[in-house]
């Protein structure tokens, strides 16, 4: 069985999320991955309100990512104000069900919002709490150009994300796909994958500042809403 996240509130949403993943995980199908109360974006899986001294807001699903999810994906995004900046840092959960197609890579994403990739790197991101652990991510320093009342100004920022299901994390698209398919081939088991990311936008040369603000905000928010690696085994969404 999956086990993913913790749930973030009281409520009845993270129970049944977690009543449709053991329901899929149970069948043993890997074209099973949902029920009857599995059928709705957004409000399924949640991001922590409160984390150190940020602000937040929930951030209502954007038409265009409703047209292309499957619609048994879940989705959730929220906008992070630090205390010291101006800039937000945006966080967003996609969740899979039965259709892979939920965790599409990064490239496809970034380049249609009109930002390319110039730098990439893989960063270890220390979080505690009981079981602390090592969190491994992508980095990805990101610039474009745009237009604005006539002038073309550039644009860059700084975008994080990795990859987690079931005993596993990773911060490589590729790699996540071949445990997918693997598993699938050995257990004819689905695995419910998800696609942790975190952005934001800076000027040009404030990368590595930029960084270690979402850096701060990460290790923090982590542990409210995705299990440590040893604990991971009971379903895709732990409740609270």
């Amino acid at each position: 069985m999956d086990s993913i996240f913790r749930g973030a509130g009281t409520d009845c949403r993270s129970r049944r999320v977690a009543r449709a993943a053991q329901s899929a995980s149970a069948s043993g199908k890997s074209g099973n991955c949902c029920d009857a109360d599995f059928r709705q974006y957004g409000n399924e899986i949640e991001l922590p309100e409160h984390v150190l001294d940020f602000t937040s807001t929930n951030v209502p699903e954007p038409e265009v990512v409703l047209s292309y999810l499957p619609k048994d994906s879940s989705y959730v995004e929220r906008r992070y104000q630090p205390a010291d900046s101006e800039i937000p840092i945006e966080g967003t959960i996609v969740l899979m069900g039965a259709d892979r197609t939920s965790i599409h890579n990064a490239d496809y994403c970034l380049r249609g919002q009109g930002l390319n990739p110039d730098a990439k790197s893989v960063v270890n991101i220390p979080i505690a709490g009981a079981s602390p652990y090592s969190l491994p991510v992508s980095r990805w320093d990101v610039s474009g150009e745009f237009q604005n009342n006539g002038q073309k100004i550039k644009v860059s920022g700084v975008y994080v994300f990795w990859f987690v299901a079931d005993g596993y994390q990773t911060p490589d698209h590729l790699e996540m796909m071949w445990r997918l398919a693997t598993h699938v081939a050995a257990t004819g088991e689905l695995k419910r994958w998800a696609y942790v990311s975190y952005f934001a936008p800076c000027e040009p040369g404030q990368e590595d500042a930029t960084f270690e603000r979402m850096k701060k905000l990460i290790a923090a928010s982590v542990p409210e809403f995705q299990l440590p690696p040893e604990t991971r085994g009971a379903m895709a969404i732990a409740p609270h």
